[in-house]
């Protein structure tokens, strides 16, 4: 089975709701693997038995949950595997729960016209190969001789991407597997037109994205790979924009540039904007990471004023020293 939980309201999926669901699904079997920003996969054949239902019944009553306990509803996609699940969720509308059944011609018929992409392991770079051989849809993929495949992508990933167009995944959900994603929201009190109102909360956002992440692992730390921007916009619609770091970092400046670039690249102009949220994703250990040594004064300086700011946060509270923002 596998989740893609959506707030009721429409806004932001947000880290206390989708913790929420990773809890819930968790007193429901112990097989739940959380796959940030907004997937959750989850082993349910051992609670079919449990609870003496279907999968459609069983999903009901988790979405019936989510919705009571964190306002949460949920498109829900249930397959014999995690892959078929991920993309009968993404199918799904929300509210809506889509069964692939076993059988493989109601697999192959699900998946025939489908772009390669959407098989696990098929990047841009894999795609662009397949599609100049004119193997642009799984069911291509799924009809082209095994040895063919070996031959144009090599002997394991051939063999892998032809399993998966025939539906066949191999990968086992890995149970306690945790979110490895922090994020953090501001919500106007109006619809909000101002860019530069837009960029301040960037920049508090930011701040707090920072300081958790340095914070993270009893101290320790961690560091981002990809940032992730969310506008949430006067009439309900919803846009993304995510981008990967040059280098996993925790440092608020470097987090306020690619905030604000992503902010740039939507070209709101005069958008009324109701919320904005930020998700640093595919997060690592700070002391596993590498940075690149800066000769730049003011890059060392920005970091030592950020552990200052840390410590003093640590002892008097989070909001008791901030960065500013300029007025224009």
């Amino acid at each position: 089975m596998c989740l893609r939980p959506y707030p009721a309201d429409g806004g932001p999926l947000g880290a206390r709701e989708y913790a929420g669901v990773l809890a819930l699904l968790g007193g429901i079997t112990p097989a739940v693997q959380a796959v940030p920003p907004d997937i959750v996969l989850a082993e349910v054949r051992g609670a079919l038995r449990y609870f003496d239902c279907d999968a459609t019944r069983l999903a009901a009553l988790v979405r019936v949950r989510a919705l009571a306990l964190y306002g949460v509803d949920a498109a829900v996609g249930v397959a014999g595997n995690p892959m078929l699940a991920r993309a009968a969720a993404r199918e799904a509308r929300s509210g809506e729960t889509l069964v692939i059944p076993g059988n493989p011609a109601a697999v192959r018929e699900f998946l025939a016209g489908k772009p390669v992409t959407a098989l696990d392991g098929v990047g841009p770079k894999v795609a662009r190969t397949l599609c100049s051989y004119g193997l642009d849809s799984v069911g291509r993929v799924a009809a082209a001789p095994p040895a063919a495949l070996r031959r144009i992508l090599g002997a394991r990933l051939g063999r892998e991407v032809h399993e998966r167009a025939l539906g066949i995944d191999r990968t086992p959900v890995r149970p306690g597997a945790a979110a490895r994603a922090v994020a953090a929201e501001r919500l106007f009190d109006l619809d909000e037109l101002n860019p530069v109102r837009h960029r301040r909360a960037l920049l508090s956002l930011t701040e707090e994205l920072g300081a958790k992440l340095r914070t993270q692992e009893q101290g320790r730390g961690q560091v981002c790979r990809t940032l992730s921007l969310t506008v949430r916009c006067a009439d309900r619609t919803t846009l993304t924009r995510t981008r990967t770091l040059t280098e996993p970092t925790a440092h608020s400046v470097a987090l306020t540039a690619t905030a604000y670039a992503l902010y740039a690249g939507l070209g709101l102009q005069r958008a009324r904007v109701r919320a904005l949220s930020l998700r640093a994703e595919d997060l690592t250990s700070a002391e596993r990471a590498t940075r690149q040594l800066s000769l730049d004064p003011e890059d060392e300086k920005a970091r030592r004023l950020e552990a200052v700011t840390d410590r003093v946060r640590a002892r008097f509270g989070p909001h008791a020293i901030a960065r500013g923002a300029p007025a224009a």
